[in-house]
């Protein structure tokens, strides 16, 4: 079995940083924002074994698997998987753009 490197493209990285940062400055503290992390981290990690795990989108290739309130649209190649965007689910989703 190979383990496929995650990879998070420049639009998910802003997504990723935007959410924790919101939380943080919400918050007055951090805390909340490492275990929002932690929660994305370890259902990627699944995605090693279980590449198909997340639901099929319209976008051929493209697959979501949901983490709380957000949904982490994702890629798998040979090699591989690539993070396309973080979604939170209470947006509007005419706003939502993947790839």
């Amino acid at each position: 079995m190979v383990k496929r490197k995650i990879i998070w493209s420049h639009r998910a990285q802003i997504k990723l940083f935007e959410i924790l940062e919101f939380y943080a400055k919400r918050n007055k503290s951090r805390t909340y924002s490492i275990k929002l992390y932690k929660r994305f981290t370890k259902s990627l990690n699944l995605l090693h074994k279980h590449p198909e795990l997340g639901k099929k989108s319209e976008i051929e290739d493209v697959r979501g698997i949901i983490v709380g309130d957000y949904i982490l649209f994702y890629e798998q190649t040979p090699k591989n998987i690539i993070v396309h965007t973080v979604w939170d689910c209470r947006q509007n989703p005419a706003k939502l753009t993947i790839k």
